[in-house]
């Protein structure tokens, strides 16, 4: 269990190397961690200007990087001092999991009880991932495994349900059969975990613990897999662990924004495993799928909310969950504070002014690209056309990486918009600067000003 002090410490050493330290100093260290409230973690500031300007300019960041590290947490809401009080009932709220025990605790995981099959809503969007996953759960939590469905590979967009599905994966087994091991682990943590091992080499039986954790369990979820890296070492370790568990008739799940011909950099040796059991995607909602998503919600939440809201609310948000449920959780929380009819349009208007502000001018190709244009003073036809100088190179592929970091848009469509390139092009770009921002601390200040640019703009 974690409480709001410990969630509030991790997202900071993740901040910490986000931002610049003049920004980390002056603005985001010095906010408060007030409660965990609706799943939405309150921050307090001291002053009216200090929330302003972290509203403005830092919601996002904070945002995403306490969902990345707390996937239960659906936004954060930022108040001044004096609106503490208002949440004093709930600052002995709890997550589930911290990011410690979101690998596991010893051996058994730690799931985030709010995940369960009961709660996810099916459509034609995740259907077939949907009953893929229940049928996993069932033969494990049976103890016999399909080799048919191993391993299972889920993929679709940021925010669409995967981690949810794996941890209702989790929670069925843990209630059904509690003698199952089973971990649930984001790939970025399997690698640092990994990488300690590496850089503390004298410690031999580090290596043997760390393998007895991933390599003896019944079923083992490794989320994010695109987040995996070219060392050879890593791909190694998560190979050798693939075969070990699958040649014991052991359950995996692997979950990723892409399919497995898209990861780059991957071995073929492993995407060829990936590619063996069954592979599902998430697709995006239609609007009916997103208001019944919210209607479930409001079951949760014990909220009686009108249709018509709701159905304003869906068409806000297109294509990711947790900001669909984040903004459910605004108007139930605005309501909530300040005693009003959660079913008032003025209401839900006023309280989700701040994301019509926001909203105005949705991140685009279109506008990345011109945003990437004024800042390395380029030609919008050469950014997009065939010259093939380093000055205009390495623009395109900055760009080319940005747009994969903010659009869920197919490569192929990408490709259309660089000139007609191909995919595979695409996908080169995409990974070499993901890789290049890890090791050249120019083009990582350069792509973070851009970062900046398009999320402040």
């Amino acid at each position: 269990m974690s409480n709001v002090k410990q969630v509030w410490n991790s997202v900071l050493k993740e901040l910490e190397s986000q931002v610049s330290a003049l920004t980390f100093d002056l603005w985001i260290k010095n906010l408060q961690p007030v409660c965990i409230y609706r799943d939405r973690l309150v921050l307090a500031t001291e002053t009216e200007a200090h929330h302003n300007i972290c509203e403005k300019r830092f919601h996002e960041t904070i945002k995403k990087t306490s969902q990345k590290l707390f996937p239960i947490i659906v936004d954060i809401e930022i108040i001044t001092s004096d609106m503490i009080s208002a949440f004093e009932q709930y600052k002995e709220e709890e997550l589930n999991a911290d990011e410690e025990d979101t690998a596991a605790s010893d051996e058994q995981a730690t799931f985030f009880s709010s995940y369960t099959f009961d709660n996810f809503v099916v459509g034609k969007s995740n259907e077939f991932a949907a009953a893929v996953a229940k049928a996993v759960a069932e033969k494990v939590a049976s103890g016999k495994p399909n080799i048919k469905y191993n391993p299972l590979f889920l993929y679709g967009g940021v925010g669409l349900g995967k981690t949810h599905l794996m941890h209702a994966i989790g929670n069925y087994i843990k209630e059904q059969n509690p003698k199952i091991k089973a971990i649930y682990v984001p790939t970025e943590k399997f690698i640092n975990e990994l990488l300690n091992i590496f850089r503390n080499s004298s410690d031999a039986d580090a290596r043997v613990v760390f393998r007895k954790k991933y390599r003896t369990v019944d079923i083992l979820m490794l989320d994010d897999i695109q987040s995996i890296t070219n060392r050879a070492s890593t791909q190694e370790e998560i190979f050798y662990t693939f075969n070990d568990l699958y040649l014991a008739g052991k359950q995996i799940v692997i979950s990723s924004d892409r399919p497995p011909k898209e990861i780059v950099p991957l071995e073929e040796r492993l995407r060829t495993r990936f590619c063996s059991g069954v592979i599902a995607d998430i697709s995006q909602p239609d609007l009916d799928m997103r208001i019944a998503i919210l209607q479930k919600m409001c079951l949760f939440e014990r909220a009686d909310i009108k249709k018509e809201v709701l159905r304003f609310i869906a068409e806000k948000i297109t294509s990711n969950i947790r900001e669909l449920k984040g903004l459910l959780t605004r108007v139930i929380s605005y309501a909530s504070l300040t005693g009003s009819d959660v079913n008032d349009m003025d209401v839900v208007n006023a309280a989700l002014k701040d994301y019509a502000e926001d909203a105005k001018e949705v991140v685009t190709i279109q506008k990345i690209a011109d945003i990437v244009c004024r800042y390395y003073n380029l030609d919008f036809k050469d950014l997009t056309g065939k010259k093939k100088n380093k000055e205009i190179v390495v623009p395109r592929q900055i760009c080319i990486y940005l747009i994969t970091e903010f659009l869920s848009t197919p490569l192929i469509a990408i490709g259309e918009f660089f000139g007609g390139r191909d995919h595979t092009t695409i996908m080169h770009a995409r990974d070499k600067i993901s890789a290049t921002i890890r090791e050249n601390k120019i083009i990582a200040s350069q792509v973070k000003d851009l970062k900046d640019a398009i999320l402040n703009r």
